[in-house]
C-alpha cells in the first residue's frame, strides 16, 4: 500500500511510451499560428496579457540592468506553471516533484545571479555578508552565518517546490483512496470525503500556480541584490 502511494511519482508508460511526452505536447496547441498581425484572436490577446502581467510583476523590483533577465525568468515561470498544472491531470507525471530537477533549475540560476553580482559590484555583494556596525567579536560568526544562508538558497528553492507539490499529491491520493474504500461501507461519509477531495484539488491548482510564481520571484529578488 505504501509503495502504491509513491508510484504516482514515477512516469506512467503505455506500450513503453512515457505518457509525460503526450502531455507535454498539449501546450503546443496553445501556441498561435504565424501571422503578419500581432493579435489574431482572443486566445492570443489573453496570452499576451498574461505574459505582460508576469513580466511586469517580476521586473518591478529590478533596475534596467536586471531587465535583461526578463526572457529567462518569464520562460522559467511558464515552464514551471505548465509542468505543475499538467501534473494534476490523471495518468500524468509531475517532474517538479523530483528534487533533482528542481535543483537542476535552482542551482545554475542562483549561481548566475551570484556571479553577476561578484563581477559587476564585488564590494557590495561581499558587503552583504557583514552588516554595517557589527561588533568586532561577532564578525567571524556573522560572516559564517551569512555565508551559510547564502549557500543554502538554491537548496531552499528546490526543497520548497518539491515538498509542497509532493505533499499535495500525496494528500489527493490518500483522500481519493479513502473515498473509494468508504463508498460501499459508508456512502454518506464517502460523499463528504469526495467534497473534501474536490476542494483539495482546487487548492492544489492554486498551490501549483503559487509555487511556480514564488520560485521565480525569489530568483528575481536574489538578482535584485546583485544588480
Amino acid at each position: 500500500m505504501n509503495l502504491s502511494f509513491f508510484d504516482q511519482f514515477t512516469s506512467p508508460c503505455l506500450l513503453g511510451i512515457p505518457l509525460i511526452l503526450l502531455s507535454m505536447l498539449f501546450p503546443a496547441l496553445l501556441i498561435p499560428t504565424l501571422s503578419n498581425r500581432w493579435i489574431t484572436n482572443r486566445l492570443s490577446t489573453l496570452q499576451l496579457w498574461f505574459f505582460h502581467l508576469i513580466t511586469k510583476q517580476l521586473m518591478i523590483p529590478l533596475n534596467k540592468k536586471g531587465h535583461k533577465w526578463a526572457l529567462i525568468l518569464t520562460s522559467l515561470m511558464m515552464l514551471l506553471l505548465t509542468i505543475n498544472l499538467l501534473g494534476l491531470l490523471p495518468y500524468t507525471f509531475t517532474p517538479t516533484t523530483q528534487l533533482s530537477m528542481n535543483m537542476a533549475l535552482a542551482f545554475p540560476l542562483w549561481l548566475a545571479t551570484l556571479l553577476t553580482g561578484l563581477r559587476n559590484q564585488p564590494s557590495i555583494s561581499l558587503g552583504h555578508l557583514l552588516p554595517e556596525g557589527t561588533p568586532t567579536l561577532l564578525i567571524p560568526a556573522l560572516i559564517l552565518i551569512e555565508t551559510t544562508s547564502l549557500l543554502i538558497r538554491p537548496l531552499a528553492l528546490g526543497v520548497r517546490l518539491t515538498a509542497n507539490l509532493t505533499a499535495g499529491h500525496l494528500l489527493i491520493q490518500l483522500i481519493s483512496t479513502a473515498t473509494t474504500a468508504l463508498l460501499p461501507i459508508m456512502p454518506t461519509v464517502s460523499i463528504l470525503t469526495a467534497l473534501i477531495l474536490f476542494l483539495l484539488t482546487i487548492l492544489e491548482v492554486a498551490v501549483a500556480m503559487i509555487q511556480a510564481y514564488v520560485f521565480v520571484l525569489l530568483l528575481s529578488l536574489y538578482l535584485q541584490e546583485n544588480v
